[in-house]
């Protein structure tokens, strides 16, 4: 008889705990286990004024779809953004996302501020990536960076140049699907719609093939078959909310939607994978319409929402962006989907305050925590810059 009996939620928590362990950052540090703390404030972020005191909202704004209520909307939250970012240049995930936003918002506001903004960024930096080679947070930018250099009716080498090469370094290491680089959900937002791109910038296979081959090791190891959806990182598996429940975090999950909408639309209809990555989108699109709550958003904790007493626009907002470019590119059932479409922007235009910040947003983490309504963070903004130019676009298509 074995010595020791283990139960199968012991042997997976003992599973997470040794594949994080041995799992190490292009910079040589071991992955994190908890949430990033709070980072400190500054002029683009704002962890919150007094909950005593709180700012005006705004009175301006309508949350009608029709394109005209939209962009006034987007406007106002990207005018505050750009403000407060002009003249800061940084290629970190956080600002990568809000550079996503700038980008659409550029195009479906016939506004060339805010893609100028991106352009400087690249500019600033010589178009390269982060410092980590293989980490996504730093490979995220590439995803503007690419769309520049599409958007330019004579492509700069300059802009491409960079990021392919290093591309083609990082597909020459050894893969271990013990070790995926793409270890935790958020990851699914920041790379693949990088490599995915660079496939449409070269029209070279080998770049979709890649992201294909990795996405699906990232997705055995986290996505949770029955609930449909994904778990941040794993050590998570064996992690419950207060009620008993799963924890599956609301950001983690938009970024992971938001991640399958931005490959799928860089995606041709023929590859062979892409049933699957659609099937994933399908799958996860009803569970999460299942979870919104009566304001129209998700609170942090998707599967406890009475433990979290505020909804959560960064996540929120991914997962309406999501939706929208799924009901707009046929994915998604309009009358399935648009009502939830509706009520998910009207609550997201609620916490829009008089100056045009966008609050609610979730500092940095991990995982579900606490934050005050007010909180704003750049990477939310960009959420719902993608959010709008998507939901803008339902109305241009009806």
């Amino acid at each position: 008889m074995p010595l020791f009996k283990f139960s199968t939620g012991t042997l997976c928590s003992l599973f997470a705990l040794l594949l994080l362990s041995s799992q190490q950052t292009a910079a040589g540090q071991t992955a994190p286990q908890a949430a990033s703390p709070q980072p400190p404030p500054d002029r683009w972020n704002f962890i919150g004024d007094s909950p005593d005191n709180p700012p005006p909202l705004a009175t301006d704004l309508s949350a009608n779809l029709k394109v005209k209520d939209v962009d006034r909307a987007m406007r106002k939250v990207a005018n505050w953004q750009l403000q407060r970012v002009q003249g800061h240049f940084n290629e970190d995930w956080t600002f990568a996302a809000m550079d996503a936003g700038f980008m659409v918002a550029s195009k479906s506001l016939k506004e060339p501020s805010y893609e100028n903004y991106v352009r400087a960024v690249g500019e600033n930096f010589q178009w390269r990536l982060g410092p980590r080679q293989t980490h996504a947070d730093d490979q995220a930018i590439g995803q503007s960076y690419l769309e520049i250099y599409m958007g330019l009716k004579t492509h700069d080498a300059r802009i491409i140049t960079p990021l392919r090469q290093q591309f083609d370094q990082v597909m020459t290491l050894p893969d271990d699907p013990a070790k995926p680089f793409w270890w935790w959900c958020d990851a699914l937002f920041m790379a693949p719609p990088v490599w995915a791109r660079l496939y449409q910038a070269t029209g070279e296979k080998r770049y979709l093939d890649y992201m294909d081959h990795e996405w699906w090791i990232t997705s055995k190891l986290l996505y949770d078959p029955a609930e449909h959806l994904y778990f941040r990182d794993a050590t998570y598996f064996d992690k419950r909310e207060k009620n008993g429940a799963k924890i599956f975090w609301s950001r983690g999950n938009g970024w992971v939607m938001a991640g399958l909408a931005r490959v799928l639309a860089a995606m041709p209809q023929d590859y062979p994978d892409r049933s699957k990555f659609v099937q994933q989108f399908k799958e996860m699109s009803a569970r999460v319409i299942q979870l919104q709550q009566t304001d129209g958003l998700w609170r942090p904790g998707l599967l406890d929402p009475g433990a979290y007493p505020l909804p959560e626009v960064s996540g929120s907002a991914f997962l309406v962006y999501a939706l929208a470019w799924g009901v707009n590119h046929g994915i998604l059932d309009r009358t399935t989907y648009m009502p939830a479409i509706e009520k998910g922007w009207k609550g997201l235009i609620a916490h829009i305050y008089a100056d045009g910040r966008l609050g609610c947003i979730q500092p940095v983490g991990a995982a579900p925590g606490a934050f005050q309504a007010d909180s704003s963070y750049v990477y939310g903004v960009g959420a719902f810059l993608l959010a709008g130019s998507e939901v803008r676009s339902l109305h241009v298509r009806n």
